[in-house]
This record gives C-alpha cells, sequence and structure tokens, in this order.
C-alpha cells in the first residue's frame, strides 16, 4: 500500500511535465520550494524559519499566507507561471489551502 504522499507524487510527475511547488508543515514552521524534478534541483524557496519571516511574529495563518506571497514572487521573477501543486501527505485544507490560495492571488496557475 503506498502512502498518500507516493500517490500524489507520482500522478504530478507522470501526468504533467511542469515544476512543481512542494509544501511541507511541522508544528512550528511551514516551508515552500519549487522543485525541477527533471534536473533534481531545487529553483526557489520560502520558509517561515528565513530570519525576516522570523522577525514579524505573526499567527500560524498569517505565515501560510505571506509565505505563499513569497513563493509565488520568486518563482514569477524566474520567469515561472505554471506549476503543480505537490500537497505532500496533508489534505487541501487548512494551512494548506490558505499558501495555495495566497500563491494563486500572486499570479501563479496550478
Amino acid at each position: 500500500m503506498k502512502t498518500r504522499s507516493q500517490k500524489i507524487r507520482y500522478k504530478i510527475k507522470k501526468f504533467s511535465n511542469r515544476n512543481r511547488l512542494s509544501v511541507f508543515k511541522s508544528n512550528n514552521h511551514i516551508y515552500a520550494q519549487l522543485i525541477d524534478d527533471g534536473k533534481g534541483v531545487t529553483l526557489a524557496s520560502s520558509g517561515s524559519i528565513q530570519s525576516e519571516i522570523k522577525n514579524q511574529k505573526l499567527n500560524k495563518k498569517e505565515l501560510a499566507e505571506l509565505i505563499g506571497k513569497e513563493i509565488a514572487k520568486k518563482i514569477i521573477s524566474c520567469g515561472i507561471k505554471e506549476v503543480k501543486f505537490d500537497r505532500g501527505k496533508y489534505k487541501y485544507h487548512g494551512l494548506i489551502k490558505i499558501l495555495a490560495e495566497a500563491a494563486r492571488k500572486e499570479g501563479l496557475n496550478f
């Protein structure tokens, strides 16, 4: 039996050749990164552990929205507008949904 994250990544890699926007959250922090699976390289990343974000003293929902906006700006500055959203082992609700909707508002398509 495959785990949820294995099933999701398999579908993303098989049916799409776009770069992958991967999200990870721990109990204390949330991270997002853009991965080029063809080359195996991280193109852009953002997370709540960065000093400029960490010093703002925001709650978790505000952090997720800020990280979504910041990662979208970094990705668009690289010249990429089409990505595939990899939610990993998480359901699409709560902080994951807030991060994804903030990235969409900034201009990313997925």
